[in-house]
């Protein structure tokens, strides 16, 4: 479970509602019209925008969100260099039995394409086709989170709009003007909520998971076709450090050194 995503919104949300109770009452904050207006009008015009199947699906894309698979480079390249040391030892045709033990898809759908005896340039335009239409799947989701946060302020604009009206049309009755008003901006906060603490930060670490995930993909692919190209476990392993960060890189020579010791 990412507590990171969590923890942000229990945050988020709490010191809004602690800066509220140190200045007023919370209860001025609560207004069913507002809600409806904003929170209805943001999921009516997504679903104008994207097919409703997408719209549906944003919740399986949510839970990922809370729930991902957790990974990192260096478990990815070592993971490889395995594959790599069995092809070595054993053969391509031994990594069918590995294939079987792998419990990422990808991988281990480009060890089977290995097996079988695939060209190289045609299991390099399977892999990278695939890739590109994990990228486009998860740009969808993305842009739906990201329609959301721009749609959510806009209604609340709406919603402000409506009061300010219904101020407008009861000027002469001077007790309403200061609840009306209240109920006109209450939309604005609410729309400015759902968007910069939901909507926005959300689309914003889908787009972070993605790039993870492809980036994981890459490095699986350049190693698979190094293994196919009968390439040394050691070169592959320099090879594919290639993909890491200056940090990583530090980190995987601190381990080594330590480990020499």
């Amino acid at each position: 479970m990412d507590i990171a995503t969590l923890a942000g919104i229990i945050a988020g949300t709490s010191f809004i509602i602690i800066g509220i109770l140190l200045s007023g009452n919370l209860s001025n904050f609560y207004d069913l019209a507002s809600v409806m207006i904003v929170l209805g009008g943001t999921l009516a015009s997504t679903l104008i925008a994207y097919p409703l199947g997408k719209v549906i699906g944003i919740m399986n894309v949510a839970r990922n969100l809370f729930f991902a698979r957790e990974m990192n480079t260096q478990d990815v390249i070592t993971r490889i260099i395995e594959l790599a040391n069995i092809a070595r030892k054993e053969g391509l045709l031994a990594l069918e039995e590995a294939a079987s033990n792998l419990n990422d898809p990808f991988l281990q759908k480009g060890v089977m394409l290995i097996v079988d005896g695939t060209d190289p340039e045609l299991v390099r335009n399977i892999m990278e086709t695939e890739i590109s239409f994990v990228e486009e799947r998860h740009k969808q989701g993305q842009g739906i989170f990201e329609t959301m946060g721009s749609l959510a302020p806009a209604f609340g604009m709406i919603g402000t709009l409506i009061g300010l009206i219904n101020m407008l049309m009861a000027l002469d009755d001077p007790d309403t003007l200061g609840p009306n008003m209240s109920v006109a901006l209450v939309t604005t906060f609410y729309g400015s909520v759902m968007a910069n603490l939901l909507f926005i930060p959300m689309a914003g670490k889908l787009k972070h998971r993605s790039g993870q995930e492809l980036l994981y993909k890459g490095i699986m692919l350049e190693g698979l076709l190094s293994i196919q190209a009968g390439e040394n476990p050691r070169i592959i392993e320099e090879k594919l450090k290639a993909f890491l960060s200056p940090a990583e890189r530090k980190k995987e020579k601190d381990k080594n050194s330590d480990g020499g010791n």
